[in-house]
C-alpha cells in the first residue's frame, strides 16, 4: 500500500449538519476525501457513516486525530472509531475437524484478499494439526469438556493476549463459547452457519432440508453474542437445489456456501465496513 488513509466510523442521532459538519473537519485539516457512504435508519432516526480520507497532506497527525475530533462528536452525540488503513490486524482461527473454511481462509490470506496475519490456530481437536504446521501456523490444542471449559478458556484467553489477537473467526469450530469469553471480544468474533438464519434447528440441518425438499439452502456469517445463532447477521447467501440433489451433493453446494460468506464476512470487518446497531449491523459495501 503506498499511502495510508483514515476511516471513520460514526453513529448518532439523526439531525442536521451532519455530512457538513464532518466534511469540513477533513477539509479545514487538508485531508482528501476518497470515500464516503451513509444511512439514516428513519424508524430509529438514528445516522450511520462511513467516511475515508487520505493521512498524506492532513495537518493532524494520525495519533491526534482521535482528541481534534471528539468535540465535533461530543456535540452530535457520536458514537465513533477511527481505523487506519496500513494496521494488519491479527486473526485466530478456531477450528475442530471441518476443513474447508479453515483452508479457504488461509488460502485468501496468502493469495492477500485478506489484509491480515494469523498467527495462531486454536482447536478442540488434533486432526488439524499437521495440516496446520504445513502452512507454517502456531497451532495450539485445548480439548474441551464441560468440566474443563471456563480453564481451557482461560488459557485460551492469555495465549490470545500474547499475540495481540485482534479478530477470532471460528472456522466451524464445534463448541459453544461461554458468555464471559465472549463479552471480552465483544463484536470481534465472527461464526458461520451452516443455514440461511433462522432455519432448521438442532442436528442434521441438510438432512432435515432433504427430507423437506427445501429449493434454497444458504450460510450466514454473524458477530458471536451470548445468544446461540442470535448475533448480528454481517453476510448472508443462498444457492438453489432441486430434488435430484442427494444429501451428499446438498453438503457440498452448503460448504461452498459456507466459505464464500464467511470470507466475506471477515473481508468487510478487516476493511472495517460494518457498524453495529443493536441486534443487526450497518454494512457499507
Amino acid at each position: 500500500m503506498n499511502q495510508a488513509n483514515a476511516i471513520l466510523l460514526l453513529s448518532c442521532p439523526d439531525q442536521k449538519g451532519l455530512v457538513a459538519n464532518v466534511s469540513d473537519f477533513i477539509f479545514r485539516h487538508g485531508g482528501n476525501i476518497v470515500h464516503a457512504d451513509q444511512h439514516t435508519s428513519l424508524p430509529e432516526k438514528m445516522f450511520f457513516m462511513r467516511i475515508e480520507w487520505e493521512l498524506e497532506g492532513f495537518a493532524i497527525p494520525r495519533q491526534e486525530i482521535d482528541a481534534a475530533f471528539r468535540p465535533l462528536a461530543d456535540r452530535f452525540q457520536m458514537k465513533w472509531e477511527i481505523h487506519f488503513s496500513d494496521y494488519i490486524p491479527r486473526i485466530a482461527l478456531f477450528i475442530s475437524r471441518h476443513v474447508h473454511c479453515f483452508y479457504d481462509l488461509i488460502l485468501r490470506q496468502r493469495m492477500g484478499e485478506l489484509n491480515a496475519e494469523i498467527p495462531l490456530v486454536i482447536s478442540n481437536h488434533l486432526d488439524l494439526k499437521s495440516l496446520a504446521e504445513e502452512f507454517g501456523l502456531s497451532f495450539y490444542h485445548f480439548p474441551i469438556t464441560s468440566k474443563d471449559k471456563t480453564q481451557q478458556e482461560r488459557q485460551e484467553i492469555e495465549l490470545l493476549n500474547q499475540h495481540g489477537i485482534d479478530l477470532i473467526i471460528l472456522a466451524r469450530y464445534m463448541q459453544i463459547l461461554t458468555p464471559s469469553f465472549i463479552a471480552r471480544y465483544c463484536n470481534r468474533i465472527i461464526n458461520i452457519h451452516h443455514s440461511f438464519l433462522p432455519a432448521f434447528a438442532g442436528g442434521k440441518p441438510y438432512q432435515q432440508a432433504y427430507d423437506r425438499g427445501v429449493k434454497i439452502i444458504g450460510a450466514t456469517s454473524h458477530y458471536v453474542t451470548a445468544q446461540l445463532d442470535e448475533g448480528p447477521i454481517i453476510a448472508q447467501d443462498v444457492i438453489k437445489i432441486s430434488h435430484r440433489d442427494s444429501v451428499q451433493e446438498i453438503i457440498l453446494k452448503g460448504k461452498d456456501m459456507e466459505r464464500i460468506v464467511l470470507a466475506r464476512a471477515v473481508k468487510l470487518h478487516l476493511e472495517n465496513r460494518i457498524l453495529v446497531f443493536g441486534s443487526k449491523t450497518i454494512v457499507f459495501e
